[in-house]
């Protein structure tokens, strides 16, 4: 058993843990990155699947993603737009495709009102949320005892407009069903892009791609670590105390000054803490969950619908594929569509086997974009629900009410034990950018504490 000493021993060596850790060593500080599996990224892996490279994990950057686009221009990498050319499709509740340009997808003049009246709604709600301190609004606790679904419904008796305002926070984003998270959840994930509106402005919240594979953030930051950074290391134990912390991992042990938990909360509990962890992060950690998503990949000869003018965005929220978009990858001569399967349906589907899960899937996405959707020359599913050190995608949320008792915790050190993952960001929540500010967070607060 190899025994080593450092400042400040990271746990997770995914965009948080190894921002923490490059902002720690700039400072002066010693290092070491424990990861349990065999590469760096976390939720960020890009691989290459029957010859095509496929981003199995996180790959958009958003205009308002300020720590991300900071790395990735510090890091030397380029970014691309993602196509979207041509007409959009949305399939409504008969079954029906219809093409359409613009944010407004087809549907009766009605519903668009209904729709658009409850979304200025929601921006004016979302404006007065800080995305840092939600469960800080004088209607909190009002906001988060009720569902997601049951405050649309209370709004209009429109289902077609409930199901689309619902799917843009539900399956799209926390990948949990409607009934299963709060409203002031719900506000938060928007108040997390900036509004309501741009959560469900796919050219907004997906507008570009980094060339190769947004994975080469975490590999980039790892490599300036070089070897600080520890692989197939599961950290078992820490052993904690106001003098600092033990880190007992499967091949080595660490002692250090500090340590930063950077992987995602509902992996807490597969370390045992010496002494366990306060009563209340033991009750907080178990309010919090997963979402589960498939990320479906098909891979065609050639990027077939925009010969018959789409931009190969496509949205329904009665599809079993309940979103997909053109995700071919830069420069390349092939054509990649990329759809999301989430929440109960994801579900239903892993009762399935693997051929009629395919074939189920397929069939949703040839409602959007015709026959030739069905003969993929690769496809593959990224199941990160069965991922052992991650367990869901895309990111945890609390149940129903869990927001507004825990929320004011969630950051808060325990001893010399701080955390930091894009599940507790604000800005960024969910995503690369807010692991990153969440990792600077938790690196600032050490360096600061240490001048003080």
């Amino acid at each position: 058993m190899t025994e080593i000493t450092r400042d400040v021993v990271i746990i997770g060596a995914g965009a948080a843990g190894l921002t923490a850790a490059n902002r720690l060593r700039t400072a002066g500080l010693s290092v070491a990155v424990l990861e349990a599996r065999d590469r760096v990224g976390g939720r960020l892996w890009t691989d290459v699947i029957d010859g095509a490279m496929l981003e199995l994990g996180g790959q958009w950057v958003s205009p308002d993603q300020d720590a991300l686009k900071e790395t990735i221009a510090e890091l030397g990498l380029e970014t691309f737009d993602r196509y979207r050319e041509g007409d959009s499709v949305y399939v409504g509740p008969d079954g029906t495709a219809s093409r359409f340009t613009g944010e407004m997808f087809p549907v009766s003049a009605e519903t668009e009102r209904v729709i658009d009246e409850i979304t200025r709604r929601l921006d004016e709600m979302v404006a007065e949320i800080d995305p840092d301190r939600p469960y800080a609004h004088p209607k909190a606790a009002e906001w988060d005892t009720i569902s997601w679904d049951a405050w649309l419904r209370q709004q209009t008796d429109d289902d077609e407009a409930v199901r689309n305002l619902a799917f843009a926070t539900g399956s799209a984003m926390l990948t949990k069903p409607t009934h299963a998270f709060s409203l002031l959840q719900s506000l938060l994930m928007a108040a997390s892009a900036g509004s309501y509106s741009h959560l469900v402005d796919a050219d907004f919240i997906l507008d570009k791609r980094v060339v190769g594979g947004l994975q080469q953030v975490p590999l980039l930051l790892a490599e300036r670590l070089g070897d600080d950074v520890f692989l197939n290391q599961p950290v078992r134990t820490i052993e904690w105390s106001d003098a600092g912390v033990t880190a007992i991992a499967d091949g080595m042990t660490v002692r250090a000054r500090h340590a930063i938990l950077a992987v995602a909360p509902v992996l807490y509990n597969r370390i045992s803490f010496v002494p366990p962890l306060p009563r209340l992060q033991h009750q907080m950690h178990q309010h919090l969950s997963m979402g589960f998503v498939i990320k479906v990949h098909a891979v065609y000869d050639r990027p077939f619908w925009r010969e018959a003018g789409l931009s190969g965005t496509a949205f329904s929220p009665y599809e079993l594929s309940h979103e997909a978009y053109d995700n071919t990858n830069h420069g390349d001569e092939r054509g990649t569509l990329v759809g999301f399967v989430s929440d109960r349906n994801a579900d239903d589907l892993f009762r399935l086997s693997a051929a009629e899960r395919r074939e189920r899937i397929l069939e949703s996405l040839s409602h959007y974009y015709g026959p030739e959707a069905k003969n993929p020359v690769v496809y593959y599913e990224s199941d990160w629900g069965s991922e052992e050190w991650t367990r869901g995608a895309y990111a945890a949320s609390f149940d129903l009410g869990g927001l507004h008792r825990y929320g004011a915790d969630l950051r808060t050190p325990v001893g010399p034990i701080r955390f930091a993952c894009s599940d507790l960001a604000g800005a960024g929540y969910q995503h690369v950018d807010g692991a990153i500010r969440m990792g600077r967070l938790a690196a600032a607060d050490i360096i600061e504490g240490g001048r003080s």
